[in-house]
């Protein structure tokens, strides 16, 4: 089959075209036929710096579209439309560049659609970003307002399709006036010409702002798309300081479980429950945390004293006594709680 391959770490001199065997799927995966892949700017993480658990060469692609062509699953039969997201897990094995990808099944997704493939290629990733933003990044739920900033974008087309269908009210915008009938008929109940002022025309309607925002044109924005927002969320910044801090330790942890488990690597070492060993681990952890706690509360307290309200401000600064919490209770709970045990354990 023919593959674009990664056959080092270096800028995208390294991508080479090749052909490769086709491979072969164990118990539990797929063989899918990849009709369209689509292409992400996370695909070039791997031509920087070389992932813990990664290999070279290897075929990159986290998104692609086909028909599954051979099955080793029982979730899936040959002749299927799917969609496969990988994730991290372009780390272990192969992904869409090529004319064909062995996934495990978990991967895989079926549907039925009359769309060109040229189209679908560019819906899982896109579709995933959307649900991500609406469920996990903002919790949206039935009944609540939503204005999403940069609604005639790609991105901004699917998180109106979900929020509509999640039954909240959406507020979108877009910059040009003769597009505000196309927001409209996608199921945009108050379409915006954004002016540089959505605020102003948000609060004009809903004096307490929309219940959240989706930010989609950047950070030229983001004051005025947070002025139209009923409360800042205190989660932000903590968030920001865990993916710092804890981000690439997750996914490392993640692709050596998913490589022992799905591609044959080496069984993850665990660290004993008592010793040096652990309570060096525990102690990292904790200053790791403390690290996240400093990037929080700098957030918050940045976003309190420049961008946001009087409101805004009360709930950000309430992050603090979050992180006071979490902080005390890690502390005794961890570090405190395994170093005290060795000590016993000595006697």
């Amino acid at each position: 089959m023919r593959a674009v391959v990664l056959d080092d770490v270096g800028d995208s001199s390294t991508l080479r075209p090749r052909m490769l065997p086709v491979p072969e799927p164990p118990r539990g995966w797929v063989r899918v036929q990849v009709r369209a892949a689509g292409v992400q700017g996370s695909d070039l993480y791997p031509l920087r710096e070389r992932a813990d658990g990664g290999r070279v060469p290897f075929v990159p692609g986290i998104e692609a579209v086909g028909v599954v062509e051979t099955s080793a699953s029982e979730r899936f039969g040959a002749g299927e439309q799917v969609a496969v997201v990988l994730g991290g897990t372009r780390r272990t094995f192969g992904g869409g560049y090529a004319q064909y990808m062995v996934v495990p099944d978990s991967a895989v997704t079926a549907f039925r659609s009359g769309l060109p493939w040229s189209v679908l290629g560019a819906v899982p990733e896109t579709l995933q970003t959307a649900y991500g933003s609406l469920s996990v990044g903002i919790g949206l739920q039935a009944g609540q307002s939503l204005l999403i900033r940069g609604g005639t974008s790609a991105l901004g087309y699917v998180a109106t399709a979900l929020a509509v269908d999640r039954g909240a009210t959406v507020l979108a915008t877009t910059r040009r006036a003769d597009r505000l009938g196309d927001l409209a008929r996608r199921g945009v109940h108050v379409p915006l010409v954004d002016n540089g002022k959505v605020a102003e025309q948000v609060r004009s309607m809903m004096p307490d702002g929309v219940d959240a925002a989706l930010e989609l044109v950047g950070t030229g924005t983001l004051r005025d798309t947070l002025d139209a927002t009923r409360i800042a969320h205190r989660l932000a910044g903590i968030y920001l300081g865990c993916t710092v801090m804890f981000g690439h330790r997750m996914i490392a942890w993640a692709d050596e479980r998913f490589a022992h488990r799905f591609a044959g690597g080496p069984a993850p070492r665990k660290v004993p429950k008592l010793g040096p060993e652990r309570t060096r681990k525990e102690w990292s952890d904790f200053y790791r945390w403390l690290g996240a706690v400093a990037i929080a509360g700098a957030v918050s307290l940045g976003l309190g004293y420049t961008v946001a309200d009087a409101t805004q401000r009360e709930a950000l600064l309430g992050v603090f006594g979050t992180l006071g919490v979490i902080t005390v209770i890690w502390l005794v709970t961890g570090p405190l709680w395994v170093t005290g045990r060795g000590e016993a354990a000595e006697r």
